[in-house]
């Protein structure tokens, strides 16, 4: 035996009773014992840490790293020996039934180890572990393969033809079935056909999935889809790694490229061998402007968001123009992230001036990670399809693609009546099922495979267009306005409807005046706050701002419970009682919430919940109508904000709102005991 072969075995031992790995394989090997069957292959995962076994024996370690097939074949004459020495598995024979992955914790942070599936050329030729990292764009069923298969040899007086496991197929990485098991191998003593001995066959889980280059997702970010080409990557998981992804999700992977062969087309793909989850690390802190404005308005806690608002998208909107609804779309910027259970914030806005808020929602989408904006040729939400190999494949969409950030969904007036209801659907469970028929996917049953849709939707209706596709009606309460082109439902699923107050036809000057300015020069700063406030520095604010944990204070939880428990005795009619949708209450919190990110605070006050209240009021007014709260028209912003002058007056007009709230709650709602900084 070669000396280094040898060599390399005694330190794979070591190394084994060292890490614990030795440990982990005696118990193993008692499973298998105890099952008293027999197997073709008994399959062990080995896990490596590159770094202790390169400093043990770097010819070892960059034999691992390198070389990690053959390197597995060293651990498996280890492990044989183990297994006859100590009597681990009685039923064993050979040592070609042992199947050996080895699993590195991690690999060593060169260029040399990274795998691009954005970068050209793609090397797929080597097969050794490689890292990469991209979002998960199609996932397919999970299916059977066959790990390991054992053959006899079908000529009688050959040895090969008794029942021991001398001829014994196992998969390889990135191998096909037919590498495993077909009926052309022959016998490597006597060249006779070798049939299948089917009783041994071990089978095990196979899932395929489809992964795209993370950076896909800045081409997408205010642009349509139909313009670019994905070029979506092959992954395969095998065995404890199926089903370990989700769909829409960012993964770190190691694993070890391969070609297959699929008829006349080869396919570059990935045997996955580890799956993390990508967990990016936010900006630790805000740019120093941002600071010294908080610090300037820390007399009051309105000042900071109302200046935020009035200066936010300069490169787009002139500053002081569509303030309540800039400040909506930040509230809803920080209120996105990848939980569960996470407060949802979406927008649907009415307007005349299509183009500027296009304008608007395009630049604020561009501030997030995850920001897409949908193409109406594509489907919303995850569709099933074939994938190359003829199976069941559900694909991503924009909304999975905007996990954990905006979707902007366009004009909600051109969608079809299914596509609305679907919508509906959604928005009120954050979930979508796909459908996937067995027969039409070689499966012997249906299935049926929920997707979690995390992000917060974005829209508009333009009203000049709805105002000609249908009558108005004539009963409108005060206050109210004609949305009828929009299901009532689904306009209640939205947790903001916002009413543009600038008719095309009526722009403001200033707004006139930067879209010439714009259309001349693109790239002009026309404003000096943009150069002050940059697209990256509310880049990194929104960043900071949305990973704040925050919790309501007592007092912000009583106000907001008493004005949600009032407007729903306020708010009703005879036929259908109260009007104000359960989900009210909790678009209410999320608003507070959101607004206490926004002003970089960790606790909720009484004024956070002002801020979300008058926004709600004003939407629930263009809803149904005006109610006893009785909100001005533009509750948040009454006037200009110009000087510090109108900023005081704004603070006074938003203490008499809630002084009353205050009345309001205690004259429909008198159970209810609110403590205030008053008391």
């Amino acid at each position: 035996m070669d000396p280094e072969i040898q060599k390399m075995r005694e330190v794979a031992l070591v190394y084994l009773d060292r890490s614990g790995g030795l440990q982990k394989f005696v118990h193993d090997c008692k499973k298998y014992n105890d099952s008293k069957q027999s197997y073709a292959v008994y399959r062990f995962i080995i896990s490596i840490n590159p770094s202790d076994i390169t400093e043990l024996d770097a010819t070892l370690g960059n034999y691992i790293l390198h070389n990690p097939l053959q390197a597995a074949q060293t651990f498996q004459s280890v492990c044989f020996v183990a297994i006859k020495t100590l009597s681990l598995i009685e039923q064993l024979q050979t040592e070609a039934q042992i199947s050996i992955l080895l699993k590195p914790t991690h690999l060593p942070p060169l260029p040399s180890y990274v795998l691009s599936l954005s970068a050209y050329p793609f090397n797929y030729t080597s097969p050794r572990f490689y890292m990469s990292e991209g979002i998960v764009i199609a996932m397919g069923t999970v299916t059977k393969y066959t790990q390991g298969a054992r053959f006899l040899c079908t000529e009688e007086t050959c040895p090969f033809s008794e029942g021991r496991f001398r001829c014994i197929r196992v998969h390889c990485p990135g191998a096909t079935e037919s590498a495993t098991v077909r009926t052309d191998f022959v016998c490597s003593l006597c060249s006779s056909p070798l049939q299948e001995d089917m009783k041994f066959r071990v089978l095990g889980d196979k899932q395929i999935v489809e992964m795209i280059d993370a950076k896909i997702l800045n081409a997408l970010k205010g642009y349509s889809i139909d313009h670019f080409r994905i070029q979506a990557f092959t992954l395969f998981l095998r065995d404890e790694l199926a089903n370990k992804m989700t769909i829409g999700n960012h993964y770190r992977i190691i694993g070890i490229p391969a070609c297959v062969q699929n008829g006349l087309q080869a396919t570059a793909c990935i045997e996955v061998n580890s799956v993390q989850l990508y967990e990016p690390n936010g900006p630790s802190l805000v740019s120093d402007n941002f600071k010294y404005l908080l610090s300037l308005t820390s007399s009051s806690y309105w000042r900071f968001t109302a200046i935020l608002a009035n200066i936010f998208a300069s490169q787009v909107v002139p500053p002081g123009t569509y303030n309540t609804l800039k400040l909506a779309i930040l509230l809803s910027l920080v209120q996105t992230c990848e939980k569960e259970n996470a407060d949802y914030l979406d927008l649907l806005i009415m307007t005349s001036d299509t183009l500027v808020i296009d304008r608007l929602l395009n630049y604020s989408l561009c501030l997030l990670p995850r920001g897409i904006r949908h193409p109406p040729s594509s489907d919303l939400f995850p569709s099933v399809s074939k994938d190359k190999h003829g199976s069941a494949s559900v694909q991503a969409c924009s909304a999975v693609l905007a996990k954990g950030g905006i979707c902007y969904i366009g004009d909600l007036s051109s969608y079809k009546k299914d596509k609305l209801e679907l919508l509906q659907s959604v928005l009120e469970s954050r979930t979508t099922t796909v459908f996937i028929p067995g027969k039409k996917y070689g499966e012997e049953a249906d299935q049926q495979v929920t997707v979690s849709v995390q992000t917060n939707f974005w829209s508009f209706v333009d009203v000049e267009s709805s105002s000609k596709k249908h009558i108005q009606k004539e009963n409108f309460v005060i206050g109210q306005m004609d949305v009828s082109l929009i299901p009532v439902n689904l306009v209640d699923c939205f947790g903001l409807l916002i009413y543009n107050e600038f008719p095309s036809c009526r722009l403001p000057s200033p707004v006139v005046h930067q879209i010439l300015k714009k259309a001349i020069n693109p790239e002009a700063m026309l404003y000096k706050v943009s150069h002050q406030f940059r697209t990256q520095d509310y880049e990194e604010f929104i960043l900071f701002a949305r990973n704040l944990h925050v919790e309501l204070s007592s007092e912000a939880e009583g106000l907001i419970q008493g004005y949600y428990l009032a407007s729903r005795r306020v708010r009703r009619d005879s036929m259908h009682g109260s009007t104000l949708s359960a989900s009210a209450l909790k678009i209410l919190i999320s608003l507070a919430k959101a607004h206490a990110k926004l002003s970089l605070r960790q606790r909720v006050l009484e004024e956070d919940a002002v801020i979300a209240i008058l926004l709600l009021e004003s939407s629930l007014t263009l809803k149904h109508g005006t109610s006893a709260l009785c909100v001005a028209p533009n509750p948040v912003f009454p006037f200009d904000l110009s000087d510090e002058n109108s900023l005081q007056e704004r603070d006074i007009y938003l203490m008499q709102c809630h002084h009353q709230m205050l009345k309001f709650i205690a004259a429909y709602s008198p159970g209810i005991h609110i403590n205030t900084n008053e008391e």
